[in-house]
């Protein structure tokens, strides 16, 4: 199972103005909806449209790029 830290850019993300963007791979938009039955842009409307509960970065195991974990709600109603 992942660990995750809460982190600060999500803090700073949650009360600005900035736009957010995603990056998915080939590996990463498939796996995703294998594992835990969720599409990239069932998780990306989670995002955009602040319909969660940040849990915050994974750190362990180690991985080369950011990962964020969120337990939320599409706009469909989809946990």
């Amino acid at each position: 199972m992942a660990k995750v830290r809460f982190a600060l850019w999500l803090w700073d993300w949650l009360f600005s103005l900035e736009e957010f963007s995603f990056e998915w791979d080939e590996g990463n938009s498939s796996k995703s909806h294998q594992k835990h039955g969720v599409t990239s842009r069932e998780a990306e409307d989670v995002f955009t449209h602040y319909r969660f509960i940040p849990l915050g970065e994974q750190y362990q195991p180690s991985v080369e790029e950011p990962r964020f974990a969120v337990l939320g709600e599409t706009s469909n109603g989809k946990l």
